[in-house]
């Protein structure tokens, strides 16, 4: 009994120390992982604040996995979804054999994003952009594009900018990457309640997947729509280019898939290419993200929609897979719900370390448990949706001998 505890502790103390050397935000939305860093941060001009309660996020470079590239998000003003909520930017930052992405999210402060320099009151920490006064925001007219007739609450702070002048490094650790890490403030706001992207932009951030004028490998880091008023506006007034951009020198491709599933388990994992650029890091066993809370899980990639020839049928299975994630959303709401709930009582009661080490990885095997629980009800699903094998056996071998 003594060996257990012993060991129990000691366990304990090395995951104690353990999360005091990882930096905050080491819980990545690991989707995708790239070999190869993004291109810089193009130099672009901000469009004009389109009204009151519009703030600005920053464009950035995001990866089209089927299309083997990245490509730009351009920046634009969104209104904020909540009286009090700021936008925290995504990054790019290193996981120990590639690059992943930590998405954006909004809050009540501004959280780590990597000490990436995106410009316009987003200078590498926190944002010097505009605050909020009770339920109107002020704008710092030294940083943002704000027509004084349309938006009334504006003030004047001149603050250090470096933008044009330092190397647009749009990520951060890895050769060349940014070398900066979370402050304490930092740390604390990324357990605060969060809302993730809003409806807005992740249709904005569809559109700019689909526009091939975008991708790194076509406009080469200088983008022709770098920021636009609002989202999803790619060709209304207003729209800004990109004045200078920055080399995209991917590595030299194979004619091997660059985009490589983790399904196989740990024990079976698929082969690489020597040249593979990409690995997904969505599937079992030793693939599953490393989340801690349900809000850093990877979003669930849907399926193709049901084509069984049969449109009646194909409608009913896509109700199932909409039925089906709709309830998974709300399952990692109310988990992150909770989370949240624990750790406010957490800091009510002023826990000490070792008390919210506990709770962390709690929260970690629960947050694990429902990421497990989700991928077999979509296994399941589409297994259930597939074809019996002999309809297709028949199907190819119509007009055959």
């Amino acid at each position: 009994m003594r060996e257990r505890l012993s060991t129990y502790f000691a366990l304990s103390l090395l995951f104690a120390l353990l999360m005091l050397v990882m930096p905050a935000a080491s819980s990545a939305q690991i989707g995708v992982v790239v070999s190869f860093g993004p291109p810089p941060l193009p130099v672009y001009e901000q469009p004009v604040c389109p009204g009151e309660r519009y703030i600005w996020t920053p464009g950035y470079w995001a990866w089209d996995a089927d299309g083997d590239d990245y490509y730009w998000v351009p920046g634009t003003w969104v209104l904020a979804p909540e009286v009090g909520f700021l936008w925290t930017p995504g990054y790019w930052g290193w996981g120990g054999r590639g690059f992943v992405f930590y998405d954006g999210y909004w809050g009540p402060r501004v959280g780590f994003y990597g000490g990436i320099n995106y410009g316009f009151g987003y200078f590498g920490h926190g944002y010097e952009g505009g605050r909020w006064e009770h339920d109107r925001f002020y704008y710092n007219r030294e940083v943002n594009n704000v027509n004084v007739t349309v938006v009334h609450n504006v003030y004047n702070t001149r603050v250090e900018n470096n933008y044009t002048r330092v190397t647009r490094v749009s990520y951060n650790g890895g050769e060349g990457g940014i070398n900066e890490r979370a402050t304490r403030e930092e740390e604390v706001a990324a357990h605060e309640r969060h809302i993730p992207p809003v409806h807005d932009q992740i249709q904005h951030v569809q559109a700019a997947r689909g526009d091939r004028e975008l991708r790194a490998s076509t406009n080469h880091g200088k983008p022709p729509v770098a920021a636009t008023p609002k989202p999803g506006a790619f060709h209304e007034h207003g729209v800004v280019a990109a004045k200078e951009g920055g080399h995209y020198n991917p590595p030299p491709r194979s004619g091997n898939s660059a985009a490589t599933r983790n399904e196989g388990g740990r024990d079976n994992p698929p082969p690489k290419s020597a040249n593979s650029a990409v690995t997904r890091n969505e599937g079992g066993g030793g693939g599953r993200p490393n989340a801690t809370h349900p809000k850093e899980l990877p979003t669930f990639q849907r399926p193709a929609s049901p084509n069984t020839g049969n449109p009646k049928v194909d409608q009913k299975y896509k109700q199932q897979q909409d039925r089906m994630f709709q309830k998974q959303d709300q399952d990692r709401q109310r988990l992150q719900q909770r989370q949240e709930q624990e750790h406010q009582r957490l800091t009510q009661k002023n826990a000490d370390d070792a008390r919210r080490q506990q709770t962390e990885q709690r929260h970690q095997q629960q947050t694990q448990q429902l990421y497990q629980k989700h991928e077999q009800q979509q296994q399941k699903l589409q297994q259930k949706q597939q074809p019996p094998a002999h309809q297709n056996e028949d199907k190819h071998s119509k007009g055959k001998p």
